[in-house]
């Protein structure tokens, strides 16, 4: 079993974000959460690992609904 990695592992990360941003360009909003939604299932076949997943799914969950990136420590 492999560990969620949660550090960047990107040279360039800002141009990983514009690519990510660019692809929603033109989208309408349901347009938008369809493409994230094929995206998450893509990615989540190429993990391959249920733990991994599992992982990651919980670590999203945690995420501040504000959107600041931030995540609760649960303390």
């Amino acid at each position: 079993m492999t560990a969620l990695v949660t550090e960047s592992r990107f040279a360039d990360p800002d141009r990983a974000y514009r690519a990510l941003i660019e692809a929603h360009r033109g989208l309408t909003d349901e347009e938008s959460a369809a493409f994230n939604s094929r995206l998450v299932l893509i990615l989540a076949n190429h993990i391959g690992d249920h733990a991994v997943l599992r992982d990651a799914l919980e670590l999203a969950k945690r995420c501040d609904v504000a959107g600041t990136g931030t995540t609760s420590t649960g303390s």
